[in-house]
C-alpha cells in the first residue's frame, strides 16, 4: 500500500514536470489536500458504520453482538473518566468527548494500515484543538459570565497598587490558553506521524532481506492509538473542569437531601 502510494506520487510529479517543472510544488500540495479529504471521509464512513452496527441492539435488555458490547464498555469507560474529572454535571459533555474519542482513535488506527491518516496531519489536529479550546472558553463564559471568565485569568485581586502584576498574570494566562492549541495538536501529530516515519525507516533497513521490520512496531503503535485518544479527551475534561467547577460546587448544596428529594430534618438541640 505504501509503495503504491509513493508510485502514484512519483507519476504525478513526473507528469507535472513534463508540462513544466514550475508547478511541482502545486501538484504535491494538491495531492496532500486530496489525500487528507479521502482519509477524513474514510474515518467518517468507518465511524458511522460501526455506530450503525452497534445501534442495532440498543433498547434490548442484553447485548449479544461483540460490537454492541464493545460500544457499551467504551461508553462506561468514557463516562467514568468524565465523571471522575469533571463531576456528575460532566455527563452533559459526553457527546462532545465521545466524538473526539471516536474520531481520534479511528484516525489513529487508520494510520496503522494506510500511508497516512487525518491525525497524521498537523492542520487537522490543530482544527480539533481549536474546537476543543474554543468550546472550553464558551463553557467558561456560560458558567461564570464573560467578565467573570476572563477576570480569573488576572489572578486574585491584589489592590490598586498591584494592578501591573495582575496585568502580567493576565497576559501570561492568555498565552497559556493559546498554547493549549499547540500542545494538543503537536502531541497527537508527533506521535502518529512519528510512528509512521519510524516504521518506514525500519522497513528500509529490511529491504535487502525482504523483511518488514516495521511490522514489529505494530503493538507499540496500537498502544499509541489508545493512549493518544485518551490523553486528548483527558486534557479536554481537565480544561472543562477548571472553568465549570463553580457549577459543581453549587450542586453540593443538594447532597444532604434524602433519596426522595426531601430536605433533611433539622437537628434539634
Amino acid at each position: 500500500m505504501l509503495s503504491l502510494f509513493q508510485n502514484v506520487q512519483w507519476l504525478l510529479a513526473a507528469g507535472d514536470s513534463a508540462h513544466g517543472g514550475d508547478h511541482g510544488g502545486d501538484a504535491h500540495a494538491a495531492l496532500a489536500i486530496e489525500g487528507l479529504w479521502f482519509y477524513i471521509g474514510l474515518v467518517v464512513l468507518i465511524s458511522f458504520g460501526l455506530m450503525v452496527m452497534a445501534k442495532k441492539e440498543f433498547g434490548q435488555r442484553f447485548f449479544r453482538t461483540r460490537i454492541s458490547q464493545y460500544a457499551e464498555q467504551l461508553y462506561i469507560f468514557i463516562e467514568n473518566l468524565v465523571v471522575g474529572i469533571i463531576g456528575a454535571h460532566g455527563r452533559k459533555y459526553m457527546p462532545m468527548i465521545m466524538t473526539f474519542w471516536i474520531v481520534i482513535f479511528i484516525s489513529n488506527c487508520v494510520a496503522l494500515f494506510f500511508p497516512t491518516s487525518p491525525t497524521a496531519d498537523l492542520s487537522f489536529n490543530l482544527g480539533m484543538a481549536l474546537i476543543a479550546v474554543g468550546y472550553v472558553q464558551y463553557e467558561g463564559m456560560r458558567a461564570n459570565g464573560v467578565l467573570g471568565h476572563f477576570s480569573h485569568f488576572a489572578g486574585p485581586k491584589m489592590g490598586l497598587a498591584l494592578i501591573p502584576i495582575n496585568g502580567m498574570i493576565f497576559i501570561i494566562e492568555i498565552i497559556s490558553e493559546t498554547m493549549k492549541n499547540v500542545s494538543l495538536s503537536l502531541r497527537l501529530y508527533g506521535n502518529i506521524d512519528g510512528g509512521h516515519r519510524a516504521a518506514v525507516a525500519m522497513n528500509e533497513l529490511g529491504e535487502g532481506a525482504n523483511i518488514p521490520v516495521g511490522a514489529f512496531l505494530l503493538p507499540v503503535k496500537l498502544l499509541t492509538c489508545v493512549v493518544q485518544a485518551l490523553i486528548f479527551c483527558l486534557l479536554f475534561c481537565v480544561y472543562i473542569s477548571l472553568v465549570t467547577h463553580h457549577d459543581h460546587e453549587e450542586g453540593h448544596g443538594h447532597d444532604h437531601a434524602d433519596d426522595h428529594g426531601h430536605d433533611p430534618v433539622p437537628a434539634t438541640a
